[in-house]
């Protein structure tokens, strides 16, 4: 079994990109924190990368900005590949296959932020609610 669920925050607005085909992807990173404090008592956390394809990938780019509180569901992927310089290149990545809104970040105004009527867990059998 290879399933992975985290909560944690992106660290950047996420970008999303087409492939040559026509598919969009958006590889983003996820601040996961650790259960414990380091010594100085500091909270520690983990860097996740992660990529969402298609309607996930659209869903990101519109809904989701860097620091927002995001949960996902997904798969670990290795894959290698080589460098410019011919040196082999090992990733470890989150494969998302649903994603949940968390909480959603204000930009500062009195309102909070328009997000859509219902907030689905997101995967590929589920049909959203709204427009892409």
């Amino acid at each position: 079994m290879n399933q992975v669920i985290l909560i944690g925050r992106l660290t950047k607005d996420p970008e999303v990109k087409n492939t040559q085909s026509g598919k969009a992807v958006c590889s983003f990173t996820v601040a996961v924190d650790r259960k414990f404090k380091s010594k100085d008592g500091d909270r520690q956390a983990d860097f996740i990368s992660c990529v969402a394809w298609e309607q996930r990938a659209t869903l990101l780019g519109q809904y989701f900005q860097k620091g927002s509180k995001i949960g996902i569901i997904g798969n670990i992927q290795t894959r290698d590949y080589k460098d410019k310089d011919d040196k082999k290149v090992y990733v470890t990545e989150i494969i998302v296959d649903q994603i949940e809104f968390i909480d959603r970040k204000s930009d500062g105004d009195s309102k909070p932020e328009q997000s859509p009527k219902a907030q689905p867990v997101i995967d590929e059998d589920y049909p959203l609610p709204f427009d892409l």
